[in-house]
């Protein structure tokens, strides 16, 4: 049991070691040690501070991001818009030329098959005509060559002349 129970003299050197060491280290150690943490705590809440400004500006970053995506996006599709705008005006536009250059063809052709009808008709009654002089001349040829076809001649031409 004297184990438990420390006697007097052993309490009052421990009791004069412990504040020897104690008073030593506050004046020597102590305010280091406070000033250390008190360093170690600024560092650590400037950190902390400085990580929540890196968060927010990263937050912000991601928004801006964001919106240069969409606004991207929105321009690509604008862009696109426009260019089949432009792609069916072309088209349209192409379209319009090609059937007023078939309309412009078509009534070219109309014009010179109506054109060459006419030339055809007119060398068709000329041929006409020269067949009918050439046929009436063989015949009045023929009919002439005779002597009594004169005398008839001449009686139908007497006749008209009187009628007139």
């Amino acid at each position: 049991m004297d184990l438990l129970t420390p006697e007097f003299g052993l309490f009052f050197w421990t009791l004069l070691a412990f504040l020897t060491v104690f008073f030593i280290l506050k004046k020597y150690a102590w305010k280091p040690i406070l000033e250390s943490l008190g360093d170690r705590e600024k560092g650590i809440a400037e950190s902390i501070a400085t990580a929540e400004r890196v968060k927010n500006e990263m937050s912000l970053l991601k928004a801006d991001n964001e919106k240069l995506l969409a606004q991207a996006r929105e321009e690509r599709t604008q862009m696109l818009r426009e260019a089949k705008d432009t792609r069916d005006r072309i088209v349209e536009e192409a379209k319009g030329l090609a059937k007023e250059e078939a309309n412009k063809i078509i009534i070219d052709a109309q014009h010179q098959i109506q054109q060459q009808k006419m030339a055809a008709l007119t060398e068709v009654k000329n041929e006409i005509g020269n067949l009918a002089v050439e046929v009436a001349g063989k015949i009045l040829r023929k009919q002439l060559n005779a002597a009594e076809g004169q005398e008839m001649y001449m009686k139908m031409l007497a006749e008209d002349i009187k009628l007139n």
